[in-house]
């Protein structure tokens, strides 16, 4: 009947008084729906012809929930779990995820140097499989909702710490995961064979006064891989790179967010996929395999990082015995052999025995894949390929001990005794 303004009466006596509660919302908005919390009492969700308005104190004052939603008619809300639903006109449902923060602020809140809120309960959901490329970027699409632990965190103005971290703590109280204002992002992929467009973006732990929201995926930190890539099975703006770290367990969790000298924690609880029925002790046990390979890769990683570093050191004394001792020393050459075949560049010439450690990272991230792609108790054969991993990577490394301990050592002597510059070992503290 062409009356534009809104309308949302209440009543506390059953219906025999009613008050206009519309304060906070512009006159020229007509009011479609409105709905309580169904968690916290007095904490309201209008929806009106331009946007959504919340009310804390039961619907005495409104403010705008837009965000970033568009201008456009909502004609009706629902709360399901902790999200807040949004049916609009002829256009899309709008869902904003996880609502539990809305259900804890208060004045308290805003007034204190620094809060961690409760988070909601997080689901282990694993990633989509589906091999189809996401839509192009020109092309109108929601976001996915966010893909693990949502963290929200509050910090007041004026605290301005110098760093804030968060933790993850598991039940016995083993740190799983550790996130800090201080974290670099990594440098671009120079080898990026996707679209740019496909690649999450760092994910930076602010420290700065305000109200932040930080994900945390539900893994645990990435294994030391030699190769990553981007699946295709990916999600604008928003595949990570892989490999991910294994995945935790379903169970309890502490968050430890702290801001300066003050430390929050609060508790979290991660739900299994209710699609899978997979025992406890068969995801205990896919994690053990997992975790083992990943500590296997660490150890390849830091192996081949030591020899990569000999190699760069080597190179110059191979110039400079050529300058002032006319050339390389027999014992010079079998070292530099040594290095090219842990580092995989005689792998032709490798006996299979002799495993090099580029090698050995790779199918140490072949049989991580295998393990993690599922959640599904780990086969006899992947089971049993893990140790056999194990032992190869401790023969490579018993030989690049080997290397150190005797032929490094004895080259050192002998480069010493040609008033050389001696080779630098990892162990050293000494500057030569």
């Amino acid at each position: 009947v062409d009356d534009l303004h809104p309308y949302i009466y209440r009543t506390h006596d059953g219906g025999k008084t009613w008050q206009s509660i519309t304060t906070g919302i512009p006159d020229d908005e007509p009011v479609n729906v409105v709905r309580e919390d169904p968690v916290r009492r007095g904490l309201l969700y209008a929806g009106t012809e331009h946007t959504v308005y919340v009310s804390f104190d039961d619907g005495a004052h409104w403010q705008s929930l837009r965000l970033d939603l568009p201008v456009t008619s909502i004609r009706d809300l629902i709360v399901h779990d902790n999200d807040l639903v949004i049916a609009t006109h002829g256009r899309s449902f709008w869902v904003l995820d996880d609502i539990a923060p809305l259900r804890q602020l208060d004045a308290h809140i805003a007034s204190s140097p620094a809060f961690l809120f409760k988070p909601a309960p997080a689901y282990r959901v694993r990633r989509d499989a589906n091999t189809d490329t996401p839509l192009p970027p020109e092309e109108p699409a929601g976001r996915n909702p966010p893909d693990g632990a949502v963290i929200d965190y509050w910090i007041g103005a004026g605290s301005s710490p110098h760093a804030v971290s968060l933790d993850i703590l598991d039940a016995r109280g083993a740190l799983v995961r550790r996130f800090s204002s201080d974290d670099v992002a990594p440098p671009p992929d120079t080898e990026l064979n996707v679209p740019t467009y496909w690649v999450k973006p760092f994910q930076w732990l602010s420290a700065e006064s305000g109200m932040h929201r930080f994900v945390w995926d539900l893994h645990y930190p990435p294994p030391d891989a030699l190769e990553h890539e981007y699946p295709i099975s990916a999600i604008l703006h928003d595949t990570p790179r892989s490999p991910l770290g294994p995945s935790v367990l379903p169970g309890r969790y502490t968050v430890r967010l702290t801001v300066g000298s003050r430390t929050l924690t609060e508790p979290l609880e991660v739900r299994m996929d209710p699609r899978v029925h997979t025992t406890a002790p068969a995801l205990a046990r896919q994690l053990t395999l997992a975790q083992r390979l990943t500590a296997a890769m660490h150890r390849d990683y830091t192996a081949l990082a030591e020899v990569r570093a000999f190699r760069t050191q080597l190179s110059g004394l191979r110039r400079q015995a050529a300058d002032t001792t006319g050339g390389m020393s027999k014992t010079m050459t079998v070292v530099e052999a040594g290095l090219a075949a842990l580092a995989g560049e005689h792998r032709g010439a490798s006996t299979p025995n002799d495993d090099d450690l580029v090698r050995l990272n790779g199918d140490l991230l072949a049989a991580f894949t295998v393990i993690e792609s599922a959640d599904a108790e780990p086969t006899t054969q992947a089971a049993a390929v893990v140790p056999a991993l194990e032992r190869r990577l401790d023969a490579a490394l018993a030989r690049w001990d080997d290397l150190k301990t005797k032929r490094v050592k004895a080259l050192n002597v002998e480069l010493e005794h040609r008033s050389l510059r001696v080779l630098k070992l990892p162990s050293d503290t000494t500057h030569h």
